[in-house]
């Protein structure tokens, strides 16, 4: 009985092509992976999500009062005008027409503390407590309440140590940036959410 081989007429697969089902395995999951994000996309859209836009206000300019040369201050100031706000100080008492602004921004507090929360059993400092309080009010050219005093604190807590007391003061300086552009946040946001003047 003799054998005889039957040669395959498929050609061997070259080494640098990917076997046959590969290419097509790659397309599903690609078309898988696009056809979920956008079923995500829709659901986000149907649910009323939408990316942060810039706060739109019911007054074109605003004037401080107090306090309007502090840290916060400042960068309140910067954001509105950002926001296309016209800002009056003390500095900047009226524009040209003689306007002072349609409302009233009163900083009634803004201040930075810090306080020792942690010490070791030979009374050296372990940990700091850092708070940035800042309380406003903003009335209208009337003298109207818009928004009643309103006190906005926020702390953060930070280990410290004697061998690294540059760093800890940068540390604690980047804290401070960090909760008084928070405020900022928080002060706009309210200030977005005044509807009549």
């Amino acid at each position: 009985m003799t054998c005889t081989s039957q040669r395959s007429s498929r050609r061997p697969q070259d080494a640098t092509t990917p076997p046959g089902g590969a290419v097509s395995r790659r397309h599903l999951l690609l078309r898988t992976a696009a056809a979920g994000s956008l079923a995500l996309l829709l659901a986000l859209s149907g649910c009323g999500f939408a990316l942060r836009q810039a706060p739109s206000f019911a007054f074109e300019s605003l004037r401080f009062e107090g306090g309007e040369s502090t840290a916060v201050a400042n960068e309140l100031r910067r954001a509105l005008e950002g926001a296309g706000v016209r800002v009056f100080t003390a500095s900047v008492p009226a524009s040209p027409e003689g306007e002072t602004g349609q409302v009233v921004l009163r900083v009634l507090t803004d201040q930075r503390e810090r306080s020792v929360v942690g010490q070791t059993a030979s009374g050296q400092v372990r940990e700091l407590q850092l708070r940035t309080r800042f309380r406003f009010a903003l009335v209208n050219a009337a003298g109207k309440p818009l928004l009643e005093q309103t006190e906005l604190l926020l702390e953060r807590d930070i280990s410290f140590t004697e061998s690294a007391v540059l760093a800890k003061e940068a540390e604690e300086a980047l804290l401070f940036r960090d909760m008084q552009s928070d405020i900022v946040q928080q002060v706009m946001r309210r200030l977005a959410a005044v509807a009549t003047l």
